[in-house]
């Protein structure tokens, strides 16, 4: 439950002052009930041991119990089941038991009345944070509470509340831009990062053994929210799969190579983990995975000079060719990346390289342009790799012991400003 406060909701894409204002929601949802939990527990203890410390023992070693299969039970019995706000009332039905249990009749009674009255209080001071979404669909999981919401081309993907995706052309380029860059007919492709499922159901359409990968199970089911043709997708004869894991274990794991390779990691690029899967160290694994010529494709949404300069350099040191493009909405940039120099074909040869279903894909929401005049018009905003070093040039390649993209907050509040 979130207070009824007139607080900005945080973006995607945070400043400090946004963090502030999300740090500032927590505190005032959690940090009336930690304080009241450090005062009372002592206090009971001490109140029920009336001095003997075998007693005082005991209240701690129950209480000890609680602190480790509360969690457990939360995490693996109720949130996969039940919305946190009922969780949260089923694991204090216990506590209110015990608070009457053994009381005299009026006692119990006031109690009740009292702990009724509070829950009402905080019931009204409260709302579902879910509320303002409208239209949805929730999957809960082991791993997240993933919702589905919104209509037509407003839908959106939200994993434990943070807006991860939302349908657009960048994700279908993030599957044909490699595709048909390639020196040889294309036979297999993996997207790592499954989302919405665009990316994947664009490879989909070339009519090649295609695997998604996705660490989010709920995720995977709400691909047919997106997409009403997700069970023709994956019912592909040429073969289509989607692998509930985490990307970068996958790739160590799998014998398989790739002639497309295309990631998508979730936002924001500065989300602890998320230096796993830009790191060179990742992108090393990545080139052992592709077909001779084959290309990688990496999305980057945004980030300060340093998380650029780290993200690009880690890529060049990887890879003998780089290519980097910005995408058709004017953010964010597509890199591509292999072991052969990568060519730019005429819009009309891009046109004929497209299997017309691809074709039909890839214009689908924006039906009167052809292909080639999407991909000119990413070709158009090439963005030269050595201008993006130059963004931070002392910066180091991003790496798994430097994960310069996860060290935003003492950077941006004590860089100096330009």
């Amino acid at each position: 439950a979130d207070p009824r406060l007139g607080l900005p909701e945080v973006p995607t894409l945070a400043t400090p002052g946004d963090l502030a204002a999300g740090a500032l929601r927590v505190a005032l949802g959690i940090l009336p009930f930690c304080v009241l939990a450090g005062y009372l527990t002592p206090r009971l203890v001490d109140a029920g041991a009336r001095g003997d410390p075998e007693r005082a023992g005991r209240a701690y070693a129950f209480n000890l119990a609680g602190c480790i299969v509360g969690p457990l039970a939360a995490g693996f019995l109720l949130l996969p089941r039940v919305d946190e706000r009922t969780a949260l009332a089923l694991l204090a039905l216990p506590l209110l038991a015990l608070a009457v249990i053994g009381q005299p009749a009026r006692a119990a009674a006031r109690a009740l009345l009292a702990a009724g009255l509070v829950a009402g209080a905080l019931w009204a001071a409260t709302r579902d944070p879910m509320s303002p979404l409208g239209p949805r669909r929730v999957e809960r999981d082991y791993a997240a509470t993933s919702i589905a919401t919104g209509e037509g081309m407003d839908r959106r993907l939200l994993v434990n509340g943070f807006g991860m995706t939302r349908l657009t052309p960048i994700t279908k380029l993030m599957a044909h831009l490699p595709l048909a860059l390639l020196d040889h007919p294309p036979r297999r492709a993996l997207v790592v990062c499954f989302g919405m499922g665009t990316t994947f159901r664009s490879l989909a359409s070339w009519r090649i053994d295609t695997t998604g990968v996705e660490l989010i199970p709920g995720v995977v089911r709400l691909f047919d929210y997106f997409h009403a043709d997700a069970g023709r997708v994956l019912a592909s004869p040429a073969g289509a799969r989607v692998v509930v894991d985490d990307g970068r274990r996958f790739l160590e794991r799998t014998g398989q190579r790739f002639d497309v390779i295309t990631i998508d990691p979730p936002p924001p690029v500065m989300a602890a983990g998320s230096s796993l899967l830009y790191s060179r160290e990742f992108y090393g694994l990545a080139a052992a995975r592709l077909e001779a010529g084959g290309i990688l494709h990496q999305w980057l949404p945004g980030g300060d000079d340093v998380v650029v300069a780290a993200f690009t350099r880690a890529l060049a040191e990887s890879f003998p060719y780089v290519r980097a493009f910005g995408s058709l909405e004017g953010w964010g940039v597509h890199f591509l990346a292999s072991e052969r120099p990568i060519e730019l074909p005429s819009r009309a040869e891009l046109d004929r390289r497209l299997p017309p279903a691809a074709q039909a894909d890839l214009t689908e929401w924006t039906p009167a342009a052809r292909p080639g005049d999407l991909f000119g018009r990413v070709f158009a905003r090439e963005v030269a790799i050595e201008g993006l070093l130059a963004r931070s040039p002392r910066t180091p390649a991003l790496s798994d012991d430097r994960p310069l993209n996860e060290y935003f907050l003492l950077r941006s509040l004590f860089s100096p400003r330009p």
